[in-house]
């Protein structure tokens, strides 16, 4: 349903179940004897339609084809990548006209495999209204390691516990190095990267690297494509709400749009995180690049003669790491002006919105409710 090449399906089918399939012939065979093809354009034009037109009301409306295309198929709809690129071409030809493909010169690239180097950083376009977004992202295979929003990412403890919790509950390892920013946020990090994975002082590369973000190539270039994919949709719907003068920056209302918009915002990232993951990375003119699927070339670094750089920990460490950390709570804001919120809801029975439009219309419920409460008061 992904997409995925005759050879990742049998890698997958040998490393993950211990089903060795050596001729693409008998793949074939078990594939057809079973109704599955890799080329089933099953969707019908109107289902791809809706679907298109709803993404569009979002930030769907910032995506090229190709990317489009990705979300379609990551959402189980079979369909050819040229219809995509005929329906958007309809429906949003402003859009499609005002899309140019701009390239950067940068210097070559090398990662030697899965878990071998993650990047980690903080993305700041969203924190003037309280939203504060961190992601690490693994060198070789660019398969996004986390991705979260919070209240904060200047927190080193917070960074910290995302950390733990992807070395920990995820992966049962960490990698063989980690680089980060020249930022107090990271310290936590850096202690238990070099806490796990001990270097002598000859050793000519150390666990944690650090230095300008100018220079952490791999996640910063993702930031860039997270703000042209997602963020631009909810930088410019933000903007409209202060530049209206419906959002002043302060304390009351930054925790009022927490709490109508933390968990949309988050959903949105933990789906864009999941199609790039499974999108195909075309092939790029720095041969030392592999090209291919990221999760395919995490999972499967032997299709490109690697291996996984995975380090094992020892769980008693990892909990002395895990004591030090503090983790994102439940609620999205302030306790306070979250029962506030939920108070006001259930009084005048509102519903949790499922979309940003209906999250912008209960934050100006919300905010005058509570602005005449104060006032009352």
């Amino acid at each position: 349903e992904i997409g995925l090449q005759y050879k990742d399906i049998q890698f997958l089918l040998a490393k993950k179940h211990g089903c060795h399939i050596g001729v693409r012939r008998h793949l074939n065979r078990i594939l057809r004897a079973r109704g599955h093809t890799r080329r089933n354009y099953s969707a019908d034009l109107a289902s791809l339609v809706e679907f298109v037109r709803r993404e569009l009301q979002s930030s769907g409306q910032l995506h090229g084809y190709r990317w489009m295309y990705a979300k379609c198929r990551q959402h189980g709809l079979c369909v050819r990548k040229e219809d995509v690129r005929l329906i958007m071409r309809e429906l949003d030809p402003a859009g499609v006209s005002s899309r140019q493909a701009r390239r950067l010169q940068r210097r070559n690239y090398f990662s030697k495999g899965p878990n071998f180097i993650w990047h980690i950083d903080s993305y700041d376009k969203l924190k003037p209204f309280g939203f504060c977004i961190n992601g690490s992202i693994d060198g070789f295979s660019r398969k996004i390691i986390w991705l979260n929003v919070y209240t904060t990412n200047s927190d080193p403890k917070l960074i910290g516990g995302y950390y733990t919790e992807a070395v920990e509950q995820r992966l049962g390892g960490c990698p063989r190095v980690v680089r980060g920013d020249l930022g107090t946020e990271n310290v936590y990090v850096r202690d238990f990267q070099r806490f796990l994975i001990p270097t002598q002082p000859n050793d000519p590369l150390q666990s944690y690297l650090e230095g300008a973000s100018s220079a952490n190539q791999r996640i910063e270039y993702w930031w860039r494509f997270l703000r042209t994919e997602c963020m631009e949709f909810w930088l410019s719907l933000f903007a409209d709400i202060r530049d209206n003068g419906f959002f002043d920056g302060g304390f009351l209302d930054k925790n009022i749009l927490q709490f109508c918009c933390m968990g949309l915002i988050q959903d949105e990232l933990d789906d864009t995180a999941q199609v790039w993951n499974t999108h195909h990375i075309r092939p790029s003119k720095n041969l030392q690049v592999p090209s291919g699927r990221p999760n395919v070339m995490y999972a499967l670094p032997e299709l490109y003669s690697t291996t996984d750089f995975l380090t094992p920990i020892q769980v008693e460490h990892v909990q002395l790491c895990r004591d030090a950390c503090t983790f994102r709570q439940a609620i999205p804001c302030d306790s306070a002006v979250n029962d506030i919120c939920n108070v006001l809801m259930a009084q005048s029975g509102l519903l949790t919105p499922s979309d940003p439009y209906d999250s912008v219309k209960l934050y100006m419920v919300l905010r005058d409710a509570i602005r005449a409460l104060l006032h009352y008061h």
